[in-house]
């Protein structure tokens, strides 16, 4: 089964032994929202600030379940900006050379570097 943001989301509070109600009522939202979340079925991507609390509350890694609900941290949003016009072309031939994406992913992960 493909992991998802749902799926992450609602192994992890089920580990956690929280209920959805409880958990909702941690991060001060509606838990008919946090259902559509653990089953990926909001109508778009929770705002960054929710899935960071989540992600602390839950003890998951916040960087990695924001990028897993589909969103861009904030942080990196100005880089992206100056290189609005690479990106297209980098998600292109990664999507389509997977060798080469596995090559970026293993250099991001520092493998393979020289110190």
């Amino acid at each position: 089964m493909k992991e998802s943001f749902g799926s992450v989301i609602r192994e992890a509070r089920m580990n956690r032994g929280l209920s959805q109600r409880d958990l909702a009522k941690t991060l001060r939202v509606d838990f008919t929202y946090l259902s559509k979340l653990e089953n990926d079925r909001a109508d778009y991507a929770a705002k960054e600030e929710v899935i960071r609390s989540i992600a602390q509350e839950l003890q998951l890694d916040e960087e990695s379940l924001v990028f897993l609900a589909g969103r861009t941290p904030q942080r990196y949003e100005e880089f992206l900006k100056k290189h609005y016009r690479e990106m297209p072309k980098l998600f292109q031939r990664m999507a389509e050379n997977p060798a080469f994406a596995e090559q970026v992913f293993r250099a991001a992960s520092g493998e393979g570097m020289r110190g």
